[in-house]
């Protein structure tokens, strides 16, 4: 049985957190080094519900994708609801840990998690990181197709492949033009569009496109002649399967120490939308207010 300092240990030799942005808050927030872990569950936020899942479940460690206190705190007090979570998880010998930035951009990490749940091929990252002479690592990822798709069929097999949100895929382009590159990148990606623009890819994959920065990122593509398909999905659906990376991983390296560890991925959906309301309105006359 492995303490926690055991598989904290390994953990950061999947995730070093010394490759973390400067920004992020990675690491381990709550837990004894000494205290045996047995249980361990993989979830992308360290919310009350998977906290509350990682109680029932009997876990030693929880382990997420993002942080809990990014921009720090003065306070753990229980009448804030990330206070209520640390007293929870400390009440419970339940250890948090995180992995984010570090983790987006390892190899393999979240972007190559979602480019096999959607079955790409990965050729190389989006945006290489510089201190890696093999080139493997880095934000986000540029693939190919296992077949030749459509925009529309990459859409569908998005919807079908990734966990199930209320906001499903938005989807901005010509929904038949052929895809035969797609960069992806999972959680928030509207800041990759120089990147995009530059790898000449046919179809970007990922989350939370704002309104401006994506409609000014279609216009100058049309502009060029090289039009390009945005595919927006809910930022919890594109890293949840790295969860499912992660908990392999870690299966691994428990079967090569001989430790008898029990890994979970949660299937808590942490989304914060709810199902959608249809558009009754009418639609605006010409010259309407914007």
């Amino acid at each position: 049985m492995p303490r926690l300092a055991d598989v904290l240990t390994a953990l950061d030799t999947l995730w070093p957190p010394d490759r973390a942005e400067s920004w992020d808050a990675v690491g381990t927030v709550t837990g004894d080094p000494d205290q045996p872990v047995t249980r361990v569950l993989f979830a992308v936020d360290p919310v009350q519900d998977t906290v509350d899942e990682a109680v029932r479940l009997g876990a030693d460690l929880l382990v997420t994708h993002h942080p809990l206190y990014l921009r720090g705190t003065t306070t753990v007090s229980a009448a804030t609801f990330k206070g209520r979570v640390v007293h929870d998880l400390i009440k419970h010998d339940i250890a948090l840990h995180v992995a984010h930035t570090n983790a987006d951009t390892a190899d393999p990490g979240v972007s190559d998690a979602l480019a096999d749940a959607l079955d790409l091929r990965v050729l190389r990252p989006l945006v290489p990181d510089p201190s890696d002479p093999a080139g493997r690592r880095g934000l986000g990822r540029i693939c190919e197709p296992d077949r030749p798709l459509t925009v529309r069929e990459l859409a569908a097999r998005a919807a079908q492949r990734l966990p199930a949100t209320a906001q499903g895929i938005r989807l901005a382009g010509d929904p038949d033009a052929a895809v035969r590159t797609v960069a992806v990148s999972g959680g928030s990606g509207d800041s990759l569009f120089d990147n995009v623009r530059a790898a000449g890819v046919d179809a970007f994959l990922t989350a939370d496109l704002r309104h401006h920065p994506a409609s000014e990122f279609l216009a100058d593509r049309a502009h060029t002649g090289r039009p390009l398909a945005l595919l927006d999905a809910a930022h919890w659906a594109t890293e949840w399967p790295w969860c499912q990376l992660a908990a392999a991983q870690l299966d691994e390296i428990s079967d090569r120490h001989g430790w008898d560890l029990r890994v979970h991925v949660s299937k808590t959906v942490t989304d914060p939308w709810t199902p959608w309301t249809p558009w009754t309105s009418p639609s605006p006359s010409p010259g309407a207010p914007n």
